[in-house]
């Protein structure tokens, strides 16, 4: 609860939004006529940035969510250059695309990091994701070698694994809040969308009424070719052996006392080698909040196998 709460961000402490300062704000190309925004912050403190660090936001995070406002601020703080993504119809970029964002979107997501490893060379590119954002740059990462984007390393904090086995527990074992505080971002963002591009029907007014998977399937089945809930459900698995032949270093990051993740699925995976598996037996859904101070430890985790890759590079 406190990861995103505004408590919080009124106790982080000042260096927390170091990124927010000189960042310029940037449109990156998805491919296809698509557009997705970002933000750039080129770092101060070394002769020479230790490499470009990529950050995915959440499901109804952004650019400017508290958990990646101070992960890039630790990272920026590492000498590192930063590269804040947002994801179709986040972070106010509803009038950008006129079709809805939904989780299966990838190959956008793989060609704006294309395009982002191309505007901002490195010798070292490494992504970090957060929940849905996790799951996101586990897929990234598999599609990278193919689709020659120079990825030196993943990590994912707090991934969804089995998107079906996820929207069950956030519904059905989660705490009521949870589910309260994920669709009321929902419902806002889809009324935007649906204000940005008032001759399309998006939804009907009964359907925003309904359940995460109501509302879900209603969209699914309105505005995809996925035919079922299912079908969409597993388009963004990664759960099994569906990592089994990953080429890009990652570690995955997750606590055993996630509310919204269920713990099994992790355990349940088969991994290669090069993809460390790591389950901490607190932290909630990524927060990993180490004091009163608020902040997280981890910032200092991904700064720390960052820094290694990167070490690794020079």
């Amino acid at each position: 609860m406190l990861s995103s709460s505004g408590v919080r961000r009124s106790l982080l402490p000042r260096s927390a939004y170091k990124v927010l300062e000189g960042a310029e704000p940037v449109m990156v190309d998805g491919g296809e006529g698509v557009r997705l925004t970002g933000a750039y912050t080129a770092q101060k403190t070394q002769p020479a940035s230790r490499g470009l660090a990529v950050l995915f936001h959440g499901w109804e995070g952004s650019v400017d969510s508290t958990y990646v406002l101070q992960t890039g601020s630790r990272l920026l703080d590492d000498g590192w250059d930063i590269f804040r993504l947002n994801f179709r119809d986040h972070g106010e970029s509803h009038s950008l695309n006129e079709a809805l964002f939904h989780s299966c979107r990838l190959d956008e997501v793989v060609h704006a990091m294309g395009d982002i490893a191309r505007r901002w060379p490195s010798r070292s590119l490494a992504l970090a994701g957060f929940s849905l954002g996790g799951n996101f740059a586990l897929r990234v990462a598999m599609k990278a070698p193919e689709a020659g984007i120079p990825l030196s390393y993943a990590l994912a904090v707090c991934p969804i694994i089995d998107p079906s086995e996820g929207l069950f527990s956030l519904e059905e074992s989660a705490p009521w809040f949870y589910q309260a505080y994920f669709m009321n971002k929902w419902r806002h963002s889809l009324r935007a969308k649906q204000a940005a591009f008032p001759h399309r029907e998006y939804f009907e007014l009964q359907e925003l009424k309904q359940n995460l998977r109501g509302l879900t399937e209603a969209l699914v089945l309105r505005h995809t070719d996925f035919g079922s809930l299912q079908a969409y459900l597993d388009g963004y698995s990664v759960a099994g052996s569906a990592l089994a032949n990953m080429q890009i270093p990652t570690t995955i990051l997750t606590a055993r006392d996630d509310p919204v993740i269920p713990v099994d699925a992790f355990e349940k995976l088969e991994l290669p080698s090069n993809v460390e598996l790591d389950i901490s037996p607190y932290g909630g859904h990524c927060g990993f909040i180490r004091g009163w101070d608020m902040t997280s430890f981890c910032d200092d985790y991904i700064a720390a196998r960052f820094n290694a890759i990167a070490h690794a590079a020079a």
